[in-house]
């Protein structure tokens, strides 16, 4: 892996009392910057110098998972506490405050499954934090078949759609289903046999923890991966990483990759093009059929996703690949997985844009496609939890415009308030009623007047639903989607 040298920048903090700190520079304290052992060790956590998106300088609480020498320079790669893990990095060691070290703590022995006691060497000690949004007794959850009507809120309302009379609220209709990215206790349950892809973080470990690749080309695009992905162990300390950008295959060089592709003839996923309109196109590619895309594809996606774990197997799996068409083929712009069968409504498993596509309107394209094939196929489906912090802004985003879009299209009929209930409005949008509650209740619509459940929607909330409108250009045209459901249940293999 190549050196990262990270210069230390302009004039930093300096402390009462602190002598011969040269530009914000931590001076270590000999005593403190040695273990018992004499060294900086892995588990120790310090505050590390890094820029901010402001560009300032800042010193956040880290801690070191590794430890390396190069041409007897000495690299530290920190996880900054309370932060994603796509931000962690190797550091030289001018960037630590060995003056606040905090060594590992070693636990207590314990009796292990034998009976014997062990111990083992810890990070200090870590609170996990629970994820649980605490909702209120007053705040109402709706019935899913009762109908809603119009009401105005102190007049300054363009619309309010009634809800239904409460009803008692299920576990897995709040923000505990949706909003918590974690289970009760901080670690996932252990993956379903019928091929989720939910990580068992129970099984981190040390090397699992750290990015493992530098660098991936890309057609015309270099990506920093942020998160580890299991590529061969003699690919992980080449400098670049260099992908067919057709059928994903990897390569040690550029040389390599040139070879490559004289004897490629993709020039697109493999799989049937079921969608096209302008240069983008969706192609739906079988995981049983195109086992190697597959595979190739899950490696690429575990650098940007962290939540996920990989499956060599990928039969029971289809991939949807999103692609921008130009003179020289179809180029990957993000993809998602579902399951062939899903027994808990899952119509996606998986779901990225890629770096350089992202903050461009492709991913709620990608989450618009995936319910417009749960529209083709009668069902009502949701994303396999849990979700990234950035898949999980965007899925809120995309539901709260789609069901916004929907109230503020009813009319009223005979001068009476519109109405409509939460099944109508899970039936005509394909998301799951249990996300359109959760989303009703997260954009604060649900008010209870005069004996009923209402959904006011405010100046404020319509404005700010037209300005984003505005700006969401890339739509699916259902006119467009040549797709057929497959009843995966009666085939006797995928």
């Amino acid at each position: 892996m190549a050196e990262v040298v990270s210069p230390v920048p302009g004039a930093g903090r300096r402390e009462p009392g602190e002598v011969g700190r040269a530009r914000g520079t931590p001076v270590a304290d000999p005593g403190a910057a040695l273990s018992p052992q004499g060294e900086i060790i892995e588990g120790c956590r310090l505050p590390v110098l890094r820029r901010n998106q402001d560009n300032e300088d800042e010193w956040p609480l880290a801690e070191i998972l590794s430890v390396k020498d190069i041409s007897g320079r000495k690299l530290f790669y920190v996880h900054y506490i309370d932060f994603n893990k796509r931000l962690d990095e190797w550091v030289t060691h001018e960037r630590l405050d060995l003056k606040k070290i905090q060594f590992p703590k070693k636990e207590a022995k314990t009796p292990t499954k034998n009976g014997l006691p062990g111990s083992r060497p810890g990070s200090p000690e870590r609170e996990v934090k629970r994820k649980v949004e605490v909702v209120s007794p007053a705040t109402p959850v709706p019935n899913e078949t009762a109908p809603a009507s119009v009401f105005p809120q102190n007049g300054s309302a363009r619309r309010a759609v009634a809800a239904q009379p409460g009803r008692k609220r299920k576990s897995n209709c709040l923000g505990t289903d949706e909003d918590s990215q974690d289970s009760s206790d901080g670690i996932p349950s252990a993956p379903r046999m019928t091929g989720s892809l939910v990580s068992d973080r129970s099984h981190d470990d040390i090397v699992t923890r750290m990015k493992n690749i530098e660098c991936i080309e890309l057609g015309r695009h270099r990506l920093k991966p942020w998160y580890f992905s299991p590529y061969p162990q003699e690919l992980t300390t080449l400098p670049v990483l260099y992908l067919c950008e057709f059928c994903l295959k990897y390569g040690r060089s550029l040389k390599c990759l040139q070879r490559h592709l004289t004897k490629c003839d993709l020039r697109h996923p493999p799989g049937n093009e079921i969608y096209r309109k302008g240069t983008i196109s969706f192609f739906e590619i079988d995981g049983r059929k195109n086992k190697s895309y597959s595979q190739n594809l899950c490696l690429l996606a575990k650098c940007f996703l962290d939540h996920k774990t990989l499956y060599y197997d990928t039969d029971p799996f289809l991939f949807y690949v999103m692609t921008e068409y130009d003179c020289k083929g179809f180029h990957i712009v993000g993809y998602f997985s579902k399951e062939k069968e899903s027994t808990e409504d899952y119509n996606v498993a998986c779901i990225l844009t890629l770096p350089p596509y992202q903050r461009r309107g492709y991913g709620k394209l990608l989450i618009e496609f995936s319910y417009e094939l749960s529209k083709v196929e009668g069902k009502t489906g949701t994303p396999e939890k849990p979700l990234s912090d950035l898949g999980l802004l965007s899925y809120r985003s995309y539901w709260s415009q789609t069901i916004l879009e929907i109230l503020m299209g009813l009319k009223s009929e005979s001068g009476e308030r519109p109405q409509i209930t939460i099944n109508e409005i899970s039936e005509i949008t394909s998301i799951k009623k249990e996300d359109v509650i959760s989303t009703l209740q997260y954009l604060n619509l649900i008010n209870y007047y005069k004996g009923q459940y209402i959904l006011t929607l405010s100046e404020d909330i319509v404005d700010g639903h037209e300005r984003a409108m505005l700006k969401r250009l890339l739509r699916i045209d259902s006119k467009c989607l040549h797709f057929t459901p497959k009843d995966w249940s009666k085939r006797g293999k995928w």
